[in-house]
């Protein structure tokens, strides 16, 4: 059975239009409580937010909507969404929820769930609770609500496992690193983390007003925080997005570093690292086998992995689906070009801050800048081209796109690929083309955007 509100990575839409508004919020909140109640009697639910201004009344009916189905719910307030994976861990609770639309601008929102485990939960579990919202509600009886009450401390707790994943023989005294929250959800959190590991933090993107969130600011806008680089002659700049998942890199030459880049340096670290413990000659252990990319990964840095000796395996775009192939395989490095990282052996989602912590720890341990550990990986040109979908628009049997698609990828032979997919989260078809040649790729990307549209 299909999904009518899941997408990949939660539900998400344009707020006051559906399903993002209060009374589908509270029908959520409902069903998804029946269907934890079914194993799980006395269930108890955390939820967070990022800063945007519809998350107050998102977060207020889905409390109502947990509580009408019996379940307890405690309140995190605005904490990153790797936060709540962690506390839903820490606190036993049975659910955590997150109320964000991640990089997307404050019209948007959305609303995910992580499991027990601090884990993204399957399609199955997605379908079930689709299943429990088609049906009438079932409200309990005033002596059976659940009762709600808010978790002060999130935002310490978190920061202090942050600075866990750190090594304790390690620190930042003598560097000066710009942090961009993206005026989202760490921007308490992000600066405090560097500052208490005894980094000189600028911050920037660190001030919301509940619509400025993402807005020229954060991982998706690198542009401000390569200018705060130059502009304070910092040694590092790290920006984040609106709910700190992922992660961008700026170095003290302003060059920017993307999430295929850095998911090399943990790679390679990781194997660094493990040498000297083992001693060398030893063989690697099982989960640094392999790393995990998606269909958007650069072809120059799959070839630079597998030079390493790495397996590298593409999931389908998406860090739930990167994750899915990490667990079969018993691996624990993935990620995305977006800078969604996994690093498992420190937590059990794509974390923003903590990916940071553990690329300034690979650029220390290893006694090389972050371009020095690149050395020899040089991306392929990647054009990646944003089409709007119109409602019911059947994009898959396009004849002039496949026409144009079938020419491209002759045109490109084995020194280029084509991808196009619908994005999870968005109305748009992305249209990808990687080549060796800059200005072949940029031409082709754009014919098949104008065959698309």
């Amino acid at each position: 059975m299909s999904r009518q509100y899941f997408g990949t990575d939660g539900i998400r839409g344009t707020v006051g239009q559906a399903p993002i508004t209060p009374d589908f919020a509270l029908r959520l909140g409902h069903a998804v409580g029946r269907v934890l109640r079914r194993t799980q009697p006395d269930a108890t639910v955390l939820i967070g937010k990022d800063t945007r201004i519809s998350g107050y009344m998102l977060e207020s009916a889905l409390e109502s909507g947990f509580n009408s189905a019996g379940v307890d719910v405690v309140l995190l307030g605005p904490v990153p969404t790797p936060a709540v994976a962690y506390l839903t861990r820490a606190q036993r609770a049975e659910l955590g929820v997150v109320i964000s639309a991640s990089h997307n601008p404050y019209p948007d929102n959305g609303i995910k769930f992580f499991s027990a485990r601090g884990t993204k939960l399957p399609d199955d579990w997605e379908r079930e609770v689709e299943a429990v919202l088609a049906e009438v509600p079932q409200w309990v009886s005033a002596d059976a609500l659940g009762r709600a009450r808010r978790l002060d401390d999130a935002a310490g707790r978190y920061i202090e496992f942050c600075k866990s994943t750190f090594a304790n023989d390690l620190t930042l005294r003598g560097l000066k690193i710009v942090v961009d929250a993206a005026h989202g959800a760490a921007y308490q959190i992000a600066p405090k983390v560097f500052h208490e590991l005894g980094a000189d933090v600028l911050a920037i993107g660190c001030a919301p007003d509940g619509l400025n969130i993402n807005d020229a600011v954060g991982a998706t806008h690198p542009e401000a925080l390569v200018r705060a680089v130059a502009e304070h002659g910092a040694d590092y700049g790290i920006a984040l997005d609106g709910d700190a998942d992922r992660l961008q890199t700026v170095d003290a030459s302003g060059r920017l570093f993307n999430g295929d880049e850095l998911l090399y340096v943990l790679a390679i670290d990781r194997l660094a690292r493990d040498a000297s413990l083992r001693g060398a000659g030893a063989p690697r252990p099982p989960a640094l086998a392999g790393v995990v990319g998606t269909l958007m990964t650069n072809l120059a840095v799959e070839q630079a992995l597998r030079a390493r000796g790495f397996d590298f395996v593409r999931a389908k775009v998406g860090d739930r689906y990167v994750l899915e192939e990490l667990v079969q395989r018993g691996w624990i490095l993935g990620g995305e070009g977006s800078g969604h990282l996994l690093a498992l052996d420190k937590h059990t989602t794509g974390d923003g801050l903590i990916s940071a912590l553990q690329v300034l720890q690979a650029c220390a341990m290893q006694g090389r800048t972050l371009a020095q550990l690149l050395e020899g990986v040089a991306l392929c040109p990647q054009v990646l081209i944003n089409v709007r979908l119109q409602a019911g628009q059947d994009w898959r049997h396009n004849t002039r796109l496949t026409d144009a698609t079938r020419a491209v990828e002759a045109e490109l032979g084995a020194s280029g690929r084509v991808l196009i997919r619908a994005s999870g989260t968005e109305p748009l078809l992305r249209v990808m083309v990687e080549a060796v040649d800059a200005a072949q790729a940029q031409r082709c990307a754009e014919r098949l955007a104008a065959a698309a549209g």
